[in-house]
């Protein structure tokens, strides 16, 4: 036999195009078509509730810059996870991924597919609210063809990727354009006295950036995939700043938009903004944007779907997770283990799934793990200097976002304590007890073994290097 056997490895596909709509897409889903209201309902008054989506736009660009710099030092795919074990070691990256794997990743799909799914059916119903099994049912459909579509071919996912961010860019567009033709005319008076009634304690501020910070999310999606990026040291820093900052301008005009046109009371009233928006505006023709919404939500399931796979394959390759996790199709060259895997824990989380209180945990838990990654870029920045850096931030930058991480993390907590936080810091610690056993004195049922065999001759995949 040849000594020099070809080594399988994920492909670099993703071009800036692509880069801008994975990081764009994912971004404008559903949270710019759900979270308004809340916004609203919890901040107390319009004026308030642009700045809260103003101030998460910022802290969104910053952190980004900072997350540019990490993947031009750390070259690796799967974001947050490699960066900790990097910079923390391997039993809080292993906390990270256990949290990740079973709740945050799967929260989001879930989130997202939840929200697809209302609008989806929302026209079927415009008297009352659709039946939750229905709701939930259009969801696990969307999740498991996002699933098929990823597992068969990484162009093919990133050119639907760049289909759905057009569309979603069109339908704001309209939203836009329709607000200011009604702003011209002299729809003003929703702005009268618009920080009255404002709601300034702790709680109320930082259930505020929740929501608000839930329709950003995705802005780091790209660190997940950097090994299939191509030239990642250029393209990463220019399509963080193409993509968010023309993601932050839209979300704000979008939400001047819904402002002029409906009243406060209107506004947190309605399950489907977008909708009653476009009944109002649009008239007979209003269903468009619940299709709009629908195809935007759709496009950010396919975003979170497609970098999700790649945190759990590449946990999988560090030793994190079970070893055919890691590998990939030897033909379509995708993680299809990790995708199926994330598939199923998705639909699980959907079972009992709230659309509000996933945000609400997902943002929590997902922001103490930004910190914790931003600790990691301060450290390096101090203790390793002289590490090759294609793009660079200044120190204060990643010790501003660790401030407003570590706000978002205790606000909710110390204003208002909900036993409900408690259970999910307990469950991000118990990572450290599956740690123990199963990673660090690798204890392993020899059925896993013979499990993994069979799964690998049956799902047609193999193992995958490092591509760097």
């Amino acid at each position: 036999m040849d000594d020099k056997t070809q080594k399988l490895s994920l492909k670099r596909e993703v071009g800036l195009v692509g880069a801008i709509s994975l990081i764009g897409g994912t971004m404008i889903g559903s949270g710019i078509f759900m979270s308004p209201q809340t916004v609203l309902y919890t901040i107390g008054s319009p004026g308030a509730s642009l700045v809260v989506w103003a101030c998460c736009g910022v802290l969104v660009i910053m952190a980004s810059f900072c997350y540019a710099e990490l993947g031009t030092v750390i070259t690796e795919s799967g974001g947050e996870y490699i960066y900790i074990l990097r910079t923390s070691g391997p039993v809080v990256a292993f906390m990270l991924i256990f949290s990740s794997v079973l709740f945050v990743r799967p929260a989001g799909v879930t989130g997202i597919a939840l929200s697809f799914a209302q609008y989806v059916v929302a026209p079927f119903y415009p008297e009352c609210s659709p039946p939750v099994l229905l709701v939930k049912c259009v969801a696990a459909a969307a999740i498991i063809t996002l699933a098929t579509v990823n597992c068969l071919n990484v162009r093919f996912s990133m050119s639907v990727q760049v289909f759905f961010m057009v569309a979603k860019v069109l339908a704001l567009a309209v939203i836009i354009v329709g607000g200011v033709v009604m702003l011209v005319r002299g729809h003003t008076e929703n702005f009268e006295d618009s920080f009255e009634n404002t709601n300034l304690g702790i709680n109320p501020i930082g259930i505020a950036f929740y929501q608000g910070l839930w329709s950003y999310d995705g802005w780091n999606n790209l660190n997940y995939v950097t090994e299939e990026l191509k030239r990642p040291e250029v393209n990463l820093p220019r399509a963080v700043m193409i993509a968010i900052s023309l993601v932050t301008g839209l979300y704000l005009l979008v939400n001047v938009s819904y402002m002029t046109v409906m009243t406060p009371k209107e506004l947190m009233s309605s399950n489907a903004v977008a909708v009653t928006w476009g009944n109002k505006v649009l008239g007979s023709w209003g269903w468009i944007m619940s299709v709009a919404a629908a195809l935007s939500a759709f496009g950010s399931l396919n975003g979170t779907f497609f970098s999700g796979g790649r945190v759990c394959f590449v946990a999988a390759r560090e030793g994190h997770m079970p070893d055919i996790l890691a590998m990939a199709h030897v033909r379509r060259l995708t993680p299809s283990p990790a995708l199926i895997f994330t598939t199923a824990v998705s639909l699980l989380v959907l079972i009992p799934g709230d659309f509000q209180s996933i945000v609400n945990f997902f943002s929590f838990t997902a922001w103490i793990f930004y910190a914790i990654t931003l600790s990691g870029l301060i450290y390096l920045k101090i203790k390793k200097p002289e590490l090759p850096r294609p793009y660079r931030v200044p120190i204060i930058l990643p010790i501003l976002v660790l401030i407003a991480a570590v706000f978002l993390v205790l606000a909710p907590i110390v204003d208002d304590p909900q036993i409900e936080y408690l259970y999910v810091t307990l469950f991000i610690l118990s990572g450290v007890i599956v740690y123990i056993p199963f990673i660090h004195y690798k204890v392993c049922p020899g059925l896993l073994d013979k499990l993994t065999v069979f799964l690998q001759l049956f799902l047609e995949v193999a193992p995958a290097e490092k591509n760097l």
